[in-house]
């Protein structure tokens, strides 16, 4: 698995930590997140035909990023930084 992934998702976890509060309904997005790119990581990217599968992740870390712009800028950009790792991977 990408290198970059791991690095990142690893930047995310110290900023939420730094963060402050965050509303319930963005840790229940956040955690989702998480649990789904863990199990990707898992298993890894390729899956047998019929498998089910985490594609989306870089959608979804970019719907989370524009939730936190306002709020938490500094996590923002580790979402949008994901995202787009996520995106070049084909995810």
């Amino acid at each position: 698995m990408d290198s970059n992934l791991k690095t990142s998702l690893k930047n995310l976890h110290a900023n939420l930590a730094d963060a402050g509060p965050v509303d319930e309904e963005l840790q229940d997005l956040l955690r989702q997140l998480n649990s789904d790119i863990t199990t990707l990581l898992e298993r890894g990217v390729n899956t047998e035909p019929g498998e089910s599968t985490t594609y989306g992740l870089a959608e979804r870390s970019q719907e989370l990023s524009a939730k936190f712009a306002a709020e938490h800028p500094k996590l923002e950009s580790g979402l949008r930084e994901l995202g787009t790792i996520l995106s070049n991977m084909g995810i």
